[in-house]
């Protein structure tokens, strides 16, 4: 394990760089993970979409926002930058893009909401036996993962693939522009589909089948041997992080656990951005993988099990945008708030962006039905928020034999946190007290913790006190009401499976 010798070793600061699907953001984090003075940067950018379900973006465009938030964190810091011991990253699992031989892009970042390999995907499952490939790696076969997204590049991008000697997310590409090496972290490995989780090495009978080569991907790293001593270029631009450790990037899911106090079986992360993801994060050498759910690390001595949703916050943003409602978001949450559970009689299935848990139906779409005359836009926004809790529901069902008898709902995304009313309905559908995170960027938190460990100046993440907001308490009639609604929103799905969505 690295231990850092650097001159504030008793109060280092960590600075974090946190690539979302939506915003970039710098920050500088102290020795308990807060942010310090207010030191943070931040660029939004927004993700290209296509008709045919391209969602990707720019590699060398996120690489140029990554660098000027960097520059203006620093210029921010002034002579305090002297104290920054280390660099931590986190950035959005499941995407890939393609290197040229120059080291320089061939293909755009492809991020896991990019459904267009959905065929190639139901055409590994026709070479490859899903439940063993599932065991082996924690993923599905399904177009949120890297064998897909590859499959369909080489039948559809033939130039694109011939040109792209390695493939890599995107914090490897930033790294390789920093230090010169393809370098991956077990924990952004974890997330490919092409990692065997136990093994912690990547997955040979996957690559078999694939039109890629082992040489082709970066050389694995745990966090505790990050690269130092930036290239030129770098060095120059930023002396005071030339000789320091960057410890590789994180996958943000692990990192949002961390950050928002969900490092250990006791509390079970809820968060709820664009997307929605249910996570729980612990200690173990090995495991086994719940059917319905995926098995990704947070490094080599960490596993996150959990489930993800596809339409999480852009569910709400759709849902507001299409049925014109309110722009007062305080009149339209009250509004929200007023409502009895599932008295609009409708029952909605939420896969605007298709499914991924716990039924990984890629092709699956949204559905509402039981409207009449009387049915109105704020009735059709209360069965959406409530159908993404009912999507939650199962997939804690799923988690529930790996959790303790006295686990803690933790609430985190700004999707759900700016809406108490959805913080409502997920206690009362979940049965469970929901507690709000009072950790503003969880993911930016987590990764300067697991820095701060894997440098040396933390113990354990785990040690460290994580602060919490106002807790929602469930509605034990309303929870019955729930019950029977998912049972219907269950038979619509069925139907709607067996007419193949």
């Amino acid at each position: 394990m690295v231990t850092s010798t650097h001159s504030s070793s008793k109060y280092p600061w960590i600075l974090t760089i946190d690539v979302g699907t939506s915003s970039i953001r710098a920050s500088i984090h102290d020795q308990c993970g807060r942010v310090v003075d207010n030191l943070e940067a931040r660029r939004g950018y927004a993700l290209e979409t296509t008709p045919d379900g391209g969602v990707e973006v720019s590699g060398d465009a996120l690489f140029d926002l990554v660098v000027e938030v960097i520059d203006e964190v620093l210029d921010q810091c002034g002579r305090r930058r002297s104290e920054i011991a280390g660099v931590a990253m986190s950035t959005f699992w499941h995407n890939v893009l393609g290197v040229d031989a120059q080291g320089r892009t061939a293909t755009p970042v492809y991020t896991w909401a990019d459904t267009r390999s959905v065929d190639a995907a139901e055409e590994l499952c026709c070479q490859v036996d899903a439940f063993q490939y599932h065991a082996r790696t924690g993923c599905m076969l399904h177009p949120s993962y890297l064998p897909a997204k590859l499959v369909w590049l080489r039948g559809t991008q033939p130039k694109l693939f011939r040109q792209s000697i390695r493939w890599m997310s995107f914090g490897e590409y930033f790294y390789l522009r920093l230090f010169g090496r393809p370098l991956c972290s077990l924990s952004m490995a974890s997330g490919s589909g092409l990692l065997d989780q136990n093994q912690r090495d990547w997955d040979d009978r996957i690559l078999e089948v694939l039109p890629i080569e082992r040489d082709q991907l970066s050389t694995l790293i745990d966090l505790d041997v990050p690269p130092s001593g930036l290239m030129k270029q770098f060095a120059n631009r930023w002396p005071s992080l030339s000789r320091i450790p960057w410890v590789p990037a994180i996958g943000d899911g692990a990192c949002s656990n961390v950050g928002s106090g969900c490092s250990t079986p006791d509390n079970v992360a809820l968060m709820v951005g664009t997307s929605g993801a249910m996570r729980v994060l612990w200690k173990v050498e090995i495991t086994s993988v719940p059917l319905g759910l995926w098995c990704y690390r947070a490094d080599r001595h960490r596993f996150v099990i959990g489930g993800s949703l596809s339409n999480g916050g852009l569910l709400f943003v759709w849902m507001n945008e299409t049925l014109r409602l309110s722009n007062d978001r305080e009149g339209l949450e009250c509004q929200l708030a007023q409502m009895e559970p599932v008295s609009h009689g409708l029952s909605v299935l939420p896969f605007l962006a298709g499914e991924r848990s716990p039924g990984w139906q890629a092709k699956a779409r949204a559905a509402i039905t039981g409207m009449s005359l009387h049915t109105q836009p704020l009735d059709i926004l209360r069965a959406s928020l409530e159908s993404v809790a009912f999507r939650f529901a199962k997939i804690r069902q799923l988690l529930k034999p790996l959790l303790s008898g006295r686990q803690q709902i933790i609430a985190s995304g700004g999707a759900l946190l700016r809406s108490p009313a959805w913080m409502q309905i997920m206690a009362d559908v979940l049965g469970q007290p929901v507690v709000a995170s009072a950790v503003k960027e969880a993911s930016s938190r987590g990764a300067a913790l697991l820095a701060l460990e894997a440098l040396g100046f933390l113990q354990s993440v785990e040690d460290v006190e994580t602060p919490i907001g106002r807790e929602f308490a469930p509605n034990q009639e309303w929870y019955e009401r729930y019950l029977r609604a998912q049972q219907r929103q269950d038979r619509l799905y069925t139907a709607l499976q067996s007419a193949e969505f």
